[in-house]
């Protein structure tokens, strides 16, 4: 269901349509000499463009002495209705109402991040008291309470663990893509969740203070400092206003003549300057909508176009987010690479655990033989699983249950383990009737586009910095193979944030690009932020400007490029509609125009702005 604060701003922009297709007819009729009842038609155009115009301008300088675009086209309207010029003023309330509803097109969207994120937020705990459990409202539990958390339940508040083993999924935290193993001792975090195995831990952190309530505030308050844009006509509405009143006063009182003082004021209003930037960006969004981003904030692809450099979230932006067997190696000659990897599959089988299904996947995909029945099947909750397959008992984990297996690991297997965890895998040690035969390292991949991708971006003059909650020994190769010289790992969403405001402290405009709810606060608080659609959170879509819907990001390239030619499309019509109002002043000095030709021709000179800016709809990037 629609809030009434959507309701309200779709509605007022369904209003304005409307308004402006009544107008556009009267303005027609009034063209064509057709008075109803001797009344001019262009009335119409007036009453429901101007009226709004003359409002706002009237608020504006009365509560804050605010000079805008609006008084001078205030000004021009009633000066026009004075002296009996119906049309000029109202095809002048047209251009101008015509360009307000192009800008709030562009910038017209629905914030609903910090509602979700809310939703994240466990309503429930289960309390333990000697030996019975009750379920009490999370915001009712208080620091030392102890609690139980069930397999695949969230986790209500901060905490330590004191009996139990586990893996939690952090990802809303952290964004790590692989869960972390947990036991007595180790902390866990509110808003993630338990993969399974129950246990029972002792509340250290609740209520406001909670992991998840500081990501709400986070998120709140990230967007707080972001600077945004001031349209163009507005910015120069001081100088623009000066200017035509001076000009139209010297005319006054050189010529004599009210008319050419007021052809001065229609000529100088600024429609032409105040559809230079909207149209751009409009068309500029449906270029950038073509190739597969939604633009959520109207003037996102300015800031863009002004960024230095772009701070990359790792995983499921730059990788799949989806762990894959990367190795499989075998340390037994009697037993192949193929033998067992397929008595891995087959004691994974049952595994609920996201490592035991990616190898049961990657088996799958790779392998067209079967995957073997499990005889039996045991998990070892923060360890690993015990299985008989075809007969032979099959032990699959870390370090710490082939310790209490007494299984010992040869030193060339030790070497080449250690190297695949420098490159950021998690190895699945294997031993087969109580001897070492091997392990499989499972890792996030890189996607295929990201090394070209992150090249063409240093083309363009925009450094990429990798901004990552996964350990530095993953960040560092990931980085390494991605040629990206900056590096910050191990970042817990407040890290980001902090690094973000960095960058700004120092004067830099920083894009940001993540897709997890841990990346949200980041998003919110950069210059830009772009979110990945695809396989992104909700939450980060919410708290981005732009969304990259397909997760292609070969596209970022373009999108960049378009912003800056965005930018240099904006400035040609800037120049423009400010020479052809310094032309038409001429000649409205000197006679020529009267107001309404003097109308007709700045109208032509917003037309001319249009169209050169819908040239952006089909721009393309230029090969090479």
């Amino acid at each position: 269901m629609k809030t009434l604060e959507k309701m309200l701003e779709w509605g007022g922009i369904k209003r304005d349509i409307t308004f402006l297709v009544i107008s556009g007819i009267a303005l027609a009729a009034s063209l064509m000499h057709i008075r109803p009842a001797g009344i001019d038609p262009a009335w119409a155009a007036i009453i429901l463009c101007g009226i709004p115009i003359i409002l706002e301008a009237v608020i504006g300088l009365v509560t804050a002495f605010d000079i805008k675009a609006d008084v001078l086209v205030s000004m021009a309207l009633i000066a026009s209705v004075i002296i009996g010029e119906i049309f000029a003023a109202g095809e002048v309330a047209f251009i101008m109402q015509l360009g307000a509803l192009l800008e709030d097109l562009t910038v017209a969207k629905a914030r609903a991040g910090i509602e979700k994120l809310v939703h994240l937020t466990p309503r429930t705990a289960r309390k333990v008291s000697g030996n019975s459990e009750t379920v009490i409202a999370a915001k009712d539990v208080q620091i030392g309470d102890i609690l139980r958390v069930l397999p695949g339940e969230t986790i209500p508040v901060d905490g330590v663990i004191l009996s139990g083993q586990t893996s939690v999924n952090q990802a809303v935290m952290t964004g790590e893509s692989l869960p972390v193993d947990k036991t007595v001792g180790d902390e866990v975090s509110s808003g993630t969740v338990n993969q399974f195995g129950a246990f029972d831990m002792k509340a250290s952190r609740v209520g406001d203070d909670s992991s998840i309530q500081r990501m709400i505030r986070l998120v709140q308050s990230a967007d707080s400092g972001k600077a945004k844009i001031v349209g163009i006509a507005d910015r120069w509405a001081t100088w623009i206003v000066v200017i035509a009143l001076t000009a139209a006063a010297l005319t006054w009182l050189i010529t004599g003549e009210i008319i050419r003082a007021v052809t001065i004021l229609v000529v100088f209003c600024p429609c032409a300057l105040v559809l230079a930037t909207p149209t751009a960006i409009m068309a500029a969004i449906g270029n950038a909508t073509k190739h597969g981003f939604l633009v959520r904030e109207g003037d996102a692809l300015e800031r863009l176009a002004l960024v230095s450099g772009i701070t990359f979230d790792k995983t499921g932006t730059l990788t799949c987010g989806a762990p894959e067997v990367m190795a499989v190696i075998s340390c037994d000659p009697g037993m192949d690479r193929e033998k067992l990897y397929r008595l891995l599959a087959g004691a994974e089988l049952r595994s609920e655990h996201p490592l035991g299904k990616a190898v049961v996947s990657c088996f799958k995909k790779e392998k067209e033989f079967k995957i073997p029945q499990p005889e039996e099947f045991r998990m070892l909750p923060g360890k690993g699983v015990y299985s008989v397959v075809e007969g032979q008992e099959i032990l699959a984990g870390n370090t710490e249950l082939f310790s209490e297996n007494r299984i010992t690991f040869p030193d060339s297997l030790k070497i080449q383990a250690e190297e695949f965890l420098r490159k950021g895998c998690t190895v699945i040690h294997i031993a087969v009737n109580g001897k070492m035969k091997g392990f499989a390292a499972v890792s996030d991949t890189l996607r295929a586009d990201a090394p070209d991708t992150i090249q063409e971006i240093k083309s363009i003059k925009v450094k990429p910095v990798l901004l990552t909650g996964d350990h530095e020994s993953a960040a560092e190769y990931m980085a390494g193979r991605l040629g990206i010289s900056q590096v910050y790992a191990d970042c817990l969403p407040e890290d980001k944030l902090k690094r973000i405001e960095e960058y700004q402290k120092a004067g830099k405009k920083i894009c940001m690009i993540g897709d997890g709810i841990n990346d949200a606060p980041a998003l919110k608080k950069a210059f830009v932020g772009i979110a990945m659609g695809g396989i992104g959170s909700d939450i980060a879509v919410d708290a981005a400007d732009i969304a990259l819907i397909n997760d292609k990001i070969s596209e970022l390239p373009h999108l960049l490029r378009l912003a800056k030619r965005m930018m240099i499309t904006i400035k040609c019509n800037l120049t423009f509609s400010m020479t052809l109002n310094f032309v038409a002043i001429v000649l409205a000095f000197t006679g020529i125009l009267d107001p309404v030709v003097g109308a007709l021709v700045h109208n032509a000179g917003s037309v001319i702005v249009i169209v050169n800016s819908a040239f952006l709809l089909n721009w393309k990037t230029r090969k090479g």
